[in-house]
């Protein structure tokens, strides 16, 4: 067993172990399909039905050839000519099995028309049999990795070379040089293309987690404020209750000592659930919880809505509000809520919708309360917007706290619409 002290091994691995490295990739003919195009849809199959018409015209071209150039009839240059056109077919689904078959096609084509080579004509290779044995090396490189792009372009011209030297015709004219420059720019090629669709999918899938995590920040941001919120809300009605135990066996004449006991403890333990949650949640008051700069401050209601609509008309924007029911004071969480939503949604009108006039509506029903704020068309362009905002995420993230809804979308007849309901009792949501 080694040291894990021992310096690691970084001697090159011989020759032996880069044989049956090579030989392992050339022989995987697993299945790996020629990537569809994405986008436009309907393209998504047209490098597949170019690809399958340029296999059938090898086949015909292969046979004409045979024919023709080197006078081999008959039914012969069928076998080798529709080995040509499946090579390239099954290249598109296995690369390296359609290598393995391009070159036994190859070898079949030089068999049948070695007897026949003229002065000038080409041989292993006829012109046909080279462009189509470029394509098939061509689809290998996009799929497969660079070391095996090399490993079947330097065996593909070796074996070419082999030929030449061994078994060439005397009157054949030499190819070695020709297919060596074609495979190799194939190569280079495909392998190119292989490198920018990688890159372009890894952009993608980045660009894919940079959304979500954006969207996950955002959430988190949200919630920390509406913690924040709470926060507040809660201290203060517990420091209510602390100093209401306090004050109440003053407001008693002669008080027992039971009851002083029980509000003695009332108020120890509203002390100490108030020590509790500045301690946990404090933090999420600011950066720095403890800055004087940062002072504690009522959160709002919906009383202090007026205020709120006046200073937006002083923003320049038409707002006018109507109550409907009875008005009410209602659970903390929901004042703020509400107050928080009217006075986002007033916001984005100011942002996006500069000179439209805008509706507040507010309905107190029996158990729940109603908002909606709408706005017409902008009569104006919207300035540019400073990055992507999170105001509808976090309308609905204070609805949904609270077991309610929240909806918006844009108007049938222009502009935009917020409208939310709100249980009277809310049941907040855990998780």
């Amino acid at each position: 067993m080694n040291d894990p002290s021992d310096p690691p091994d970084t001697t090159a691995p011989s020759p032996g172990a880069l044989l049956r490295t090579l030989a392992l990739d050339l022989f995987t003919v697993a299945w790996d399909p020629l990537p569809r195009m994405s986008r436009p849809r309907w393209l998504a199959w047209l490098p597949h039905l170019v690809i399958g018409y340029v296999g059938i015209f090898c086949v015909f071209l292969t046979a004409q050839q045979m024919d023709d150039r080197y006078g081999v009839t008959g039914g012969h240059p069928l076998v080798p000519a529709l080995a040509t056109g499946a090579s390239i077919l099954l290249a598109m689904f296995r690369p390296l099995a359609g290598w393995w078959l391009g070159l036994l096609a190859g070898a079949l084509v030089a068999a049948q028309v070695h007897d026949h080579v003229g002065p000038g004509q080409s041989w292993p290779w006829h012109p046909g049999g080279v462009f189509a044995f470029a394509v098939v090396l061509f689809l290998v490189a996009l799929r497969v990795p660079p070391r095996v792009t090399v490993a079947v372009t330097v065996v593909s011209v070796v074996v070419t070379g082999l030929a030449e030297l061994f078994l060439k015709p005397g009157h054949g004219q030499s190819t070695v040089l020709g297919v060596a420059l074609l495979f190799g720019f194939v190569g280079v090629l495909g392998y190119a293309l292989r490198a920018t669709r990688l890159a372009r999918t890894k952009l993608v899938e980045q660009e894919t987690l940079t959304e979500e995590e954006r969207a996950q920040r955002t959430l988190l941001e949200e919630r920390s404020r509406i913690a924040r919120e709470l926060h507040d809300v809660v201290a203060h009605h517990m420091s209510v209750i602390s100093i209401q135990a306090q004050v109440a066996p003053h407001l008693v004449e002669n008080p027992s000592e039971e009851l002083k006991e029980n509000l003695a403890g009332i108020r120890e333990n509203a002390l100490e659930a108030l020590t509790e949650l500045r301690r946990v949640l404090g933090v999420l008051r600011s950066e720095h919880p403890d800055d004087p700069a940062n002072p504690h401050h009522p959160q709002p209601t919906l009383a202090e809505l007026p205020g709120l609509v006046d200073n937006v008309r002083g923003a320049g924007l038409t707002v006018t509000t109507e109550i409907a029911g009875i008005r009410r004071p209602l659970a903390p969480g929901v004042e703020l809520t509400a107050y928080r939503i009217v006075q986002e949604a007033l916001s984005n009108c100011l942002r996006h919708a500069p000179g439209s006039r805008v509706e507040v509506g507010i309905a107190y029903g029996p158990h729940e309360l109603h908002l909606c704020i709408a706005n017409t068309a902008p009569t104006r362009p919207a300035p540019p917007s400073q990055g992507a905002g999170h105001g509808l995420l976090g309308m609905r993230e204070r609805a949904g706290m609270l077991g309610g809804e929240l909806a918006a979308g844009p108007r049938p007849g222009g502009g935009y619409e917020v409208s939310a309901v709100l249980p009277m009792d809310p049941v907040t949501k855990k998780g």
